[in-house]
């Protein structure tokens, strides 16, 4: 496959030399800084530093394969494979259920996987499949959250974190949601909580009335649950 950018930087920029090893360090720590910098900026755990580190040990590993491959003539790209299982251990680890039962770091570490095999591509030599693939994590980062949040919130389905002041009053709570014209999928009670003098569910919901599907959004809708007086709390998950 022919590299467009690596062809107008002519050929030092394919092979192994010490020009075409400080052009993809540099490239390497460059594209995970500005990957790092979104996910700090949304304050995430994982941040600049963690991008940089998974990303250049992508491009340091796919480099010492190729090298080892040369000298060696190793078929196997043992160093690669390596980063990328133990980065993919690292995301695992790192992604957490909170006390609401909601996932939390699920598309930071999906993005960390990502970004040791964008090091990958760029240890490689791939330059111009190096800058697709940036651009396109950026948008999935940058841009499709907000229309996420969107088709979420217009979504027939939701599921939210419930504060009742007493248990009693759950009864109260289901009757309200069936006049409304909502169905209760699910209720599971939360014993995270059970000391706190509050009963806390999570409860999945679903829209059946027609005239909510056209008109009401889920903030709209838990706006109206949050002013019921027994209800101490009350917000969406996920």
């Amino acid at each position: 496959m022919n590299d467009v950018i690596a062809e107008a930087l002519g050929v030092w920029s394919v092979d192994i030399t010490t020009g075409s090893i400080i052009l993809r360090i540099c490239l390497s720590v460059f594209l995970s800084a500005i990957l790092g910098c979104e996910r700090s900026s949304k304050r995430h755990a994982a941040g600049l530093r963690t991008f940089i580190l998974v990303c250049l040990t992508g491009t340091v590993s796919m480099m010492l394969d190729i090298f080892m491959a040369k000298t060696y003539g190793m078929t196997l790209h043992l160093v690669s494979a390596a980063a990328v299982v133990g980065t993919a251990i690292i995301t695992v680890n790192s992604i957490l259920f909170s006390a609401r039962n909601q996932i939390k770091g699920l598309t930071t570490s999906v993005g960390l996987w990502a970004c040791v095999v964008l090091g990958l591509l760029i240890g490689a030599g791939l330059y111009t499949v190096t800058l697709i693939t940036f651009a396109a994590l950026m948008l999935c980062l940058s841009l499709l959250p907000q229309f996420e949040r969107y088709l979420k919130n217009r979504s027939n389905h939701f599921e939210v974190h419930l504060e009742l002041k007493d248990a009693s009053y759950l009864q109260n709570f289901v009757t309200t949601i069936r006049e409304l014209g909502l169905t209760i999928d699910d209720i599971e009670h939360n014993t995270a909580y059970a000391n706190s003098g509050l009963s806390v569910y999570s409860v999945a919901i679903s829209i059946s009335s027609e005239e909510l599907k056209k008109y009401k959004t889920h903030a709209e809708i838990i706006e109206a649950l949050r002013s019921l007086d027994y209800i101490y709390h009350i917000e969406e998950m996920g």
